[in-house]
């Protein structure tokens, strides 16, 4: 039986991938997924993400400026991705947010652009793709001030390893929470214990390729196909088939991306 499965984070640009992109594709269409969202965290990588959904029916794109990455965005890379978000196979926006264990760039400014993303997709009826590392409290704080304003929040936590609290305080807001290889590893029974109790309708798995690589390829280039480890685990993990599992997060991002 073939699943069907779509990876909701995945980095395709990479330079890792532009050797043999082709068949990564091929070999994730094989292993049953059917479509995949690579993210952009520049305005380069943006623009290259929206250039390989042109060249592969499979993908779509997010466009934006990841927190880390902004220190070194220049004048103009915003309105870059101002006018990328408009192209028809760009469906959400990001990866944004707020990281506080790296220091690459100010955090009023992270907090700036992480602002500026969720009104963009706001504005254009676009989820939102959100990154935190170690700011979980400051992305719920913001996360708040946008619910209160405006509604539920469209869009989904990545790569999610917070705690049940800022768990709990997303899904209120209307998030959907992803999860990533990290769920398999061994030293993350407190992250399992988090996933197993995600309503049904609101989760979503990832393979953040070519990072993070899940149990049991782990220390190997991850990539799109290696989606089925983290579906298998978290399938184990809440007593499911793998098949109904996959069919839930699958239909999850076809609602969430409108794909």
């Amino acid at each position: 039986m073939t699943l069907q499965l779509i990876d909701t984070h995945a980095h395709l640009d990479d330079e890792r991938f532009q050797g043999d992109l082709p068949a990564v594709l091929e070999r994730a269409i094989q292993a049953g997924v059917s479509q995949i969202v690579t993210i952009g965290t520049t305005a380069a990588t943006s623009l290259a993400n929206v250039g390989l959904c042109e060249k592969h029916p499979c993908l779509r794109a997010a466009v934006g400026l990841q927190p880390n990455n902004l220190a070194e965005s220049r004048p103009g890379d915003w309105d870059t991705i101002i006018e990328l978000v408009q192209k028809p196979t760009v469906r959400a926006v990001g990866e944004t947010g707020l990281d506080r264990h790296w220091d690459y760039t100010p955090f009023p400014q992270q907090e700036d652009y992480f602002a500026r993303h969720l009104d963009l997709a706001r504005l254009h009826k676009l989820p939102v793709v959100i990154h935190c590392r170690k700011a979980e409290a400051d992305v719920v704080r913001m996360l708040g001030e946008e619910f209160e304003r405006h509604g539920p929040v469209c869009g989904v936590m990545h790569s999610f390893t917070g705690d049940r609290a800022t768990a709990e305080a997303c899904l209120a807001m209307g998030l959907f929470i992803s999860f990533a290889g990290m769920v398999t590893y061994k030293n993350a029974q407190d992250l399992r214990e988090v996933a197993k109790d995600i309503p049904f309708d609101r989760f979503l798995i990832e393979t953040d390729s070519p990072y993070l690589a899940p149990v049991p390829v782990r220390g190997r280039r991850n990539e799109p196909r290696f989606v089925a480890h983290t579906a298998a685990c978290l399938a184990t993990l809440r007593g499911m088939e793998l098949a109904a599992l996959a069919e839930a997060t699958t239909q999850n991002a076809r609602q969430l991306f409108g794909i």
